[in-house]
C-alpha cells in the first residue's frame, strides 16, 4: 500500500520552492541594479550640487581677490571678505547639514579662510592635500571620496580652481569637504524598501504558488490514487479533467488507458477462463514446468493419470514421470513423444507423452508443456489387431496344411487306396468346412463391427424362441446328453434381431454339448430381473479356471486349444455373442468351477409380460 507523499517531498513544494526562488533571485537582480544606479545617480546630482555652490564661491572669490590691493588695509578687507562669503555659504539651507569645510586657497597654495570653527589654526598654512596639487596643475576641477580616519564616515571633497577675469589665470582653490552620510542613509532606507518588498513578494508567491500548483498537482494527485485502485483491480474509477492543457490531455489520455487496460482485462480474464476450462475439460493431462523442470501447473486429468491427490507444484518432472536422471531438455527444444508404462499388476495403463518446450522468442528454453494422453485402449486394439491377424493366420494354415499334405497323398496315389482315400477325402471336406465357418464367422464380427450395419429388430415372446430352439437341438444332440428345462410359464416380449439372437443361443448350446461328458445335463434357466430378461445356460463340463473365466469372449480365444480345434471350434462364437448381446443393450457373462461345469448368463430388455392360462 502507498503511503501519501511528505508535502515537503511534493511536487506542490518544489513548485512553490521554485515560484520562491525565481522572485528572489528576479527581487535580488533587479535590486542590485536598482541600488547602483540610484546611488551613482545620489553621488552623481550630489557632486554636481557642491560643484556648482562651490563653483559660485569661487567666482565671488575671484572677484574679490581683482579687488583687493596690495596694502594691509586691503589685505584685512579680502580676509573678512572672505570670511563672510564662507559664513553664508555654510549657513545656507543647501550646505548646512552636508557641508563640513570649505577652505580657500590662495596661488601659493595658502590656506587664506576656513569655515571650520575648530580647524582655524589652519590658516596661514599651506595646502598639502594632493586633490589641490592636482586641481592647480590642470586648472580644473576635481573630486574624490575618503574615508574620515576619526569618524568612517565617506567625504566627498572637491577642488575647485578660482578664475581671475583681469588675468585670465588661476589665482586660487576652493576646497571643499562633503558628508555622504545622507546619500546612504536614504540608499539604506531604499534597501530595507527592497527587502521588504522581496519579503512581501515571497510570501505572496508563496501563497499564489501553492494555489496555482494545486492545478498542476490536484489531477496527478487523482492520477496516482487511479493508479492505486488499477493496481488493486478497480478499473471503474475515472480521474476528473480540470482543463485543456497537457494535464488535462494527460488526464484524458490515462482515463483512455483505463478503458483499454479494463478491456485488456476482461480480454485477459475470459482467456484465463477459456483456458482454465479448456484445462479442466481435457481428457489429456497437462503438466507445465520451469526450465528445472519443476512442476509449475497440472490439471486434474494429469493427477489421474499420475496417480496423485495433492499439490504437486514443486514436484520434479522426472520424478512424477518416472522419466530417468538422464531427461533433460535439449538445446534445440525438439523432443519424440515417450511412451510411459503406468500399469499395475491388475490393470493395463499405458501413457503417450509429448513434450514441447516454451521458449522466447530468439531466446533460451523457460519451460515445458507435457501433454498426457491415454494411450491404453489405443495399444490395446493394436495388440489386438496383432494378435487377430496371427490368430487367424494360424487358424487358416492349420486346415490349410492338413488339406495341403491329404491333397499330396492322393496326388501321389493314395486316391488308389480304397481304405485311405474315402478317410483322406474326408479330412479335406472337414477340414474346408472348419474354414468356410472361420469366414463366415468373421464376416459376422465384421459386420457386426461396422457401425453402418442395422439390426433388425421385431416384436416376439422371447420364451416361445427360447423353447423352439432348444427343441431343435434336442433332436440333434448325442443320446447321452440330456437337456433340463427351467424356463417360466408366461410370455415376455422382447425387440429383437431373432436370426441374431438364434446365433446366440445356438453358439451357447453347441459350446455346452461340445464340452458336456457323455451322461451331461444342460440346464436352461430364465428369470425376471429390474425389467430384463436373464437366461442361463448350465452345462457339467470341465469348467474354466478362474484366470482364464474373463477372457472367453475374447476373439479366438480357447481354454483347451487341442480340444477346441479336435471338435471343430473357431474360437469366434462367444466373441459373436457377446456382440449381438451388446447390441441389444444386455449383458453376457459366465460363472465356472474347474471339474464342476460352466454357466454362461445373457440378459436382454423386455417390453411386456403376459401370463399364460394353465
Amino acid at each position: 500500500m502507498l503511503k501519501g507523499t511528505n508535502f515537503f517531498k511534493s511536487i506542490q513544494w518544489k513548485l512553490v520552492v521554485i515560484y520562491a526562488l525565481l522572485i528572489l533571485v528576479a527581487m535580488q537582480v533587479i535590486g542590485v541594479y536598482f541600488v547602483r544606479s540610484l546611488d551613482k545617480q545620489y553621488v552623481t546630482n550630489f557632486s554636481k550640487s557642491v560643484e556648482d555652490r562651490a563653483g559660485l564661491v569661487a567666482y565671488n572669490v575671484g572677484k574679490e581677490f581683482d579687488k583687493a590691493g596690495d596694502d594691509e588695509a586691503s589685505k584685512r578687507q579680502l580676509a573678512l571678505s572672505l570670511d563672510q562669503l564662507l559664513s553664508e555659504f555654510s549657513n545656507s539651507a543647501t550646505s548646512r547639514n552636508d557641508i563640513l569645510e570649505v577652505q580657500i586657497i590662495d596661488s601659493d597654495s595658502v590656506i587664506r579662510a576656513t569655515s571650520d570653527e575648530g580647524n582655524r589654526g589652519a590658516i596661514g598654512q599651506r595646502a598639502t592635500n594632493s586633490l589641490v596639487k592636482k586641481a592647480f596643475a590642470t586648472s580644473s576641477s576635481k573630486s574624490d571620496t575618503v574615508l574620515d580616519p576619526t569618524t568612517d564616515e565617506r567625504i566627498r571633497v572637491f577642488a575647485v580652481p578660482v578664475t581671475s577675469e583681469q588675468r585670465d589665470a588661476t589665482i586660487g582653490m576652493i576646497y571643499v569637504r562633503a558628508s555622504m552620510e545622507s546619500i546612504y542613509s536614504q540608499m539604506e532606507q531604499v534597501t530595507r524598501i527592497l527587502a521588504t518588498g522581496t519579503i512581501i513578494a515571497l510570501v505572496i508567491t508563496s501563497i499564489l504558488g501553492v494555489l496555482l500548483s494545486r492545478t498542476i498537482t490536484r489531477p496527478i494527485s487523482d492520477m496516482r490514487r487511479q493508479a492505486i485502485e488499477m493496481r488493486k483491480g478497480n478499473f471503474s474509477r475515472k480521474v476528473k479533467v480540470y482543463s485543456d492543457d497537457e494535464i488535462g490531455q494527460l488526464a484524458r489520455s490515462f482515463n483512455e488507458l483505463t478503458d483499454e487496460l479494463l478491456e485488456a482485462n476482461a480480454t485477459t480474464e475470459a482467456e484465463r477462463r477459456k483456458l482454465t476450462s479448456v484445462l479442466e475439460n481435457m481428457t489429456d493431462g497437462v503438466i507445465a514446468t520451469d526450465r528445472t523442470l519443476r512442476v509449475i501447473l497440472m490439471n486434474d486429468q494429469a493427477k489421474d493419470i499420475v496417480g496423485i491427490e495433492e499439490e504437486s507444484t514443486g514436484t520434479n518432472l522426472k520424478e512424477l514421470l518416472g522419466l530417468g536422471d538422464d531427461f533433460m531438455i535439449p538445446d534445440d527444444g525438439t523432443m519424440p513423444p515417450r511412451l510411459l508404462d503406468f500399469s499395475s499388476d491388475e490393470e493395463l495403463f499405458l501413457v503417450r507423452a509429448f513434450f514441447s518446450p516454451v521458449k522466447k522468442h530468439s531466446g533460451p528454453v523457460t519451460g515445458m508443456i507435457v501433454v498426457l494422453h491415454d494411450v491404453t485402449e489405443q495399444e490395446q486394439v493394436e495388440q489386438d489387431r496383432r494378435e487377430f491377424v496371427a490368430n487367424v493366420s494360424h487358424e487358416l494354415r492349420t486346415p490349410l496344411t492338413t488339406m495341403r499334405s491329404y491333397l499330396e497323398a492322393l496326388a501321389e496315389g493314395a486316391y488308389q487306396d480304397e481304405e485311405l482315400a474315402p478317410r483322406f477325402l474326408e479330412t479335406t471336406q472337414n477340414e474346408t468346412e472348419r474354414m468356410i465357418r472361420l469366414v463366415n464367422d468373421l464376416l459376422q464380427l465384421s459386420k457386426m463391427d461396422s457401425k453402418e450395419y442395422k439390426m433388425n429388430k421385431v416384436r416376439f415372446d422371447y420364451i416361445q424362441f427360447l423353447s423352439d430352439i432348444i427343441d431343435r437341438h434336442d433332436m440333434t444332440k448325442p443320446e447321452k446328453i440330456r437337456f433340463r428345462r427351467k424356463i417360466m410359464k408366461r410370455k415376455v416380449y422382447v425387440r429383437a434381431d431373432q436370426d441374431k439372437m438364434i446365433q446366440v443361443v445356438d453358439n451357447i448350446l453347441t459350446n455346452a454339448i461340445k464340452y458336456s461328458p457323455e451322461g451331461g445335463t444342460i440346464t436352461v434357466r430364465t428369470m425376471l430381473r429390474a425389467k430384463r430378461i436373464v437366461i442361463s445356460i448350465k452345462d457339467e463340463g470341465v469348467g474354466i479356471p478362474k484366470a482364464n473365466l474373463q477372457k472367453i469372449f475374447e476373439r479366438f480365444y480357447r481354454v483347451d486349444k487341442a480340444r477346441a480345434r479336435k471338435i471343430g471350434g473357431t474360437g469366434l462364437g462367444l466373441s459373436i455373442a457377446k456382440d449381438v448381446v451388446a447390441a441389444h443393450s444386455g449383458d453376457i457373462w459366465a460363472e465356472s468351477e474347474w471339474g464342476r461345469g460352466t454357466t454362461i448368463y445373457f440378459t436382454l430388455p423386455y417390453e411386456a409380460i403376459e401370463e399364460v392360462d394353465e
